[in-house]
């Protein structure tokens, strides 16, 4: 009797054996199914994660009228600008003016030490003076045929000789006198009084700031388009960006060989110059004419690299990449000359990750805080959270 359970236990582990491995293989089974049908018992969640929609930003194209600008950067200056040296050496007696004073032309300037030149000057009157009384008398007597023709000759020619004397000096004589050249503000003043100079020490600068002068570089592409004395607005960076308005006052004839850039002298006159001056940043804001009914979209919705431009729409819920020929960035607007039509809606932010059919969640724009201007709730993962929730519960 005793063996009796001990051989139902010997022939039952086997069973029990077969049994398990049975049911772990059911169980494997029915768990890949479960992860293939979205990992689950209310499978499908998973996808519906991974497609959650995208919030973007979008603008709706229009058209509208496109004022073609160009603005370009560059320095103020006097129209005229003049170095005043020194003709002559010698000590600076006294110097009149300095920097910021206006000055008229003629006005003096600085007077140099020009004592010895003075007394050459009065030898040489009193030699003109001599000459002048022998050349007299030489005429007489040749007149009546007393002196040769030799002697007379000599004595006008001595007369000559003296009045050429007496004249060079007293232009040197001049020299001693600096005077300015242009009416004009001195702009820099380099000696002072005491100093000693030579012919062609730079003493004074003077600059004529009745007119400031703006020369930049424009596109040659851009040149056809601008007149002379057409009106510009400069804006000034010194002023807090205030702007004044000026006129083209020339385009040079030729272009840079190298950058293709041509010149072109912005000019500010009258009341424009009341608190500007030369060496302020300006701006010159060029008015290149204007497009109706052009096709517009904002510049940040255009992606890609020249000759390679793309944009993404919006199309029954889902991104939609257009490839898009488009003109210059004017202001932060784009024209679209192909691949858009009037009404579509255009990714403005957000587009850059998204493929070709992802379902994006169109959201207001953000304010300048970085803020949104209105709470946006996203129902479609509101409702995938609380299906995940239920089915985590059973």
């Amino acid at each position: 009797m005793s063996r009796h359970p001990l051989l139902r236990t010997l022939l039952t582990l086997p069973l029990l054996t077969f049994l398990v491995a049975c049911g772990g293989d059911a169980r494997g089974d029915a768990g890949r199914s479960r992860a293939k049908n979205g990992g689950g018992p209310n499978g499908g969640n998973g996808n519906r994660a991974n497609q959650r929609p995208s919030p973007v930003e979008v603008a709706t194209v229009n058209r509208g009228t496109l004022a073609r600008t160009s603005t370009v950067s560059g320095v103020l200056e006097p129209l005229r600008t003049v170095g005043v040296n020194a003709l002559m050496s010698g000590a600076l007696l006294n110097v009149s003016v300095e920097e910021g004073n206006y000055v008229r032309e003629g006005q003096t300037l600085a007077q140099i030490d020009a004592r010895e030149l003075e007394a050459q000057v009065k030898s040489a009157t009193a030699a003109l003076d001599l000459a002048e009384s022998t050349a007299k008398r030489s005429d007489e007597l040749w007149r009546e045929r007393i002196v040769t023709a030799l002697e007379y000759e000599r004595d006008r020619a001595a007369l000559a000789s003296a009045q050429a004397t007496l004249e060079q000096l007293k232009t040197r004589l001049g020299y001693a006198t600096i005077r300015s050249p242009i009416n004009g503000v001195v702009t820099e003043r380099r000696l002072q009084t005491g100093d000693i100079v030579s012919p062609q020490t730079r003493l004074f600068t003077v600059a004529d700031n009745s007119t400031l002068v703006s020369r930049v570089m424009v596109s040659e592409l851009e040149v056809p388009l601008i007149r002379p004395g057409a009106t510009v607005d400069v804006t000034v960076d010194a002023l807090g960006g205030a702007r004044v308005q000026g006129r083209i006052r020339r385009v040079f004839p030729a272009a840079d060989s190298l950058t293709r850039l041509v010149p072109v002298e912005v000019a500010l006159t009258g009341r424009a110059l009341e608190k500007l001056r030369p060496g302020y940043t300006v701006r010159s804001m060029f008015r290149l004419g204007s497009r109706n009914d052009a096709l517009l979209i904002p510049t940040r919705a255009v992606i890609g690299p020249a000759g390679a431009r793309t944009v993404v729409i919006v199309r029954q819920g889902k991104s939609e990449r257009r490839i898009v020929r488009v003109g210059p960035d004017i202001d932060g607007v784009t024209e679209v000359l192909e691949g858009l039509e009037v009404g579509d809606s255009v990714i403005v932010a957000g587009q850059a990750l998204l493929r070709d059919g992802s379902p994006v969640r169109i959201v207001p724009p953000l304010m300048p805080d970085g803020r949104q201007s209105l709470p946006t709730i996203d129902t479609t993962a509101s409702a995938a959270m609380a299906a995940a929730r239920t089915g985590s519960s059973e």
